[in-house]
């Protein structure tokens, strides 16, 4: 039961018996990483910076051949973190950033936070001083360790950090390493922490690139129109928000309450929950729902499950119940988008993201509000 608990994600429902409980699961919800290539966007990244990403990303593969998992969204983290993408630099069509992007002198004098003195290795070709060393360009690499990452990108020869395409490729295959699978966690904060040894900036970036990996997901909505299209686009406008148990409400995301069965408050997090994002999307057809998943089943035309997901239509709600057939047991509701997927706020510590109608235990049918 304790174990349940831990791993159950629920909008504010009611509680169910231990014999019910007892034999439910939830699911991973892992996302298919390794499908995200070269689309989406991201309001908050340059379209000349996000371009160099997704070059890094593609072309990756000649420079570190081993390496696996390697998307745009890790290196647009990365790029948020260290210089915000640049923004506030001119961005030549060419790549070339300035004026440059400089960091703090690394002289031990605490200013940065630098503690340690670097001595300079370049002797001022990228970092502009050789009185020592300062992280250079939007990636924020030390001369000493560009000089061993550094590539070519964009074909003038000349390995630069202070140019788009260059940088984000170095940084690629310094992620990379000897050949890392990416598409795994594990692998993943390594390669972050290798980049700065912080578990507060491993923690920093994981959260962007969580939001920038739901940004890149192509949500296919040529054939909805309507109702159904605003509904739809209003729930995919919060990817990469995070969850927040009872977040969420008719204006947009809010502060939550403690505390989910998990034990995690939302009291601090402004987010949604599962259910509180469908009552935010619905409001913005004009369509109000109750605030829980159980009570939002309620509403609309009721689609059995055993009519599978092929019975759902893109904007229909989805539910899932701890006893599949008794909706007073119904503990979770995502938005369905089509082709199997749906705009799920799944549980604490993820964000609000598309995955598969099957990422969920317990899938109890649909209803249709549109």
């Amino acid at each position: 039961m304790t174990v349940l608990l831990l791993f159950a994600a629920a909008c504010c429902a009611a509680p169910v018996g231990n014999a019910i409980s007892a034999y439910v699961t939830l699911k991973s919800g892992t996302q298919d990483d390794t499908a995200i290539d070269g689309g989406g966007t991201a309001a908050d990244i340059p379209p000349r910076m996000l371009a160099a990403y997704k070059s890094a990303a593609r072309q990756v593969g000649k420079h570190v051949p081993k390496c696996r998992g390697l998307r745009w969204p890790i290196l647009a983290g990365i790029a948020k973190v260290e210089s915000n993408h640049a923004v506030g630099r001119n961005i030549t069509a060419s790549g070339d950033i300035r004026p440059k992007i400089y960091g703090v002198l690394l002289n031990g004098s605490g200013a940065g936070g630098n503690t340690t003195v670097f001595p300079d290795s370049d002797s001022g070709r990228w970092d502009g001083t050789a009185r020592g060393e300062r992280a250079v360009g939007p990636f924020q690499f030390l001369p000493s360790t560009w000089d061993g990452v550094g590539e070519d990108a964009n074909g003038d020869h000349i390995a630069d950090p202070h140019q788009a395409d260059d940088a984000a490729l170095g940084a690629a295959v310094y992620l990379c390493g000897d050949g890392r699978d990416l598409t795994k966690r594990a692998q993943l904060k390594s390669a972050i922490f290798q980049y700065n040894r912080s578990q507060a900036y491993v923690a920093n970036v994981l959260g962007w690139i969580d939001q920038y990996t739901a940004a890149a997901q192509d949500p296919g909505l040529k054939n909805v129109s309507g109702k159904a299209r605003t509904v739809i686009e209003a729930a995919l406008a919060q990817r990469g928000v995070p969850y927040s148990w009872g977040g969420g409400n008719a204006s947009g995301r809010s502060h939550g309450i403690c505390c989910s069965p998990s034990g995690k408050s939302g009291a601090n997090i402004k987010g949604f929950d599962c259910s509180g994002l469908a009552l935010y999307a619905y409001a913005r057809a004009g369509i109000r729902l109750p605030r829980t998943a159980a009570a939002q089943a309620g509403v609309g035309q009721r689609i059995p499950a055993l009519l599978g997901t092929r019975a759902l239509e893109p904007g229909d709600l989805v539910f899932y119940a701890y006893a599949p057939g008794r909706d007073s047991t119904i503990y979770h509701v995502g938005i369905y988008l089509g082709n199997g997927r749906m705009i799920n706020a799944a549980r604490p510590g993820t964000v609000v993201r598309v995955d598969p109608v099957s990422a969920m235990s317990g899938f109890a049918g649909g209803a249709r509000l549109l």
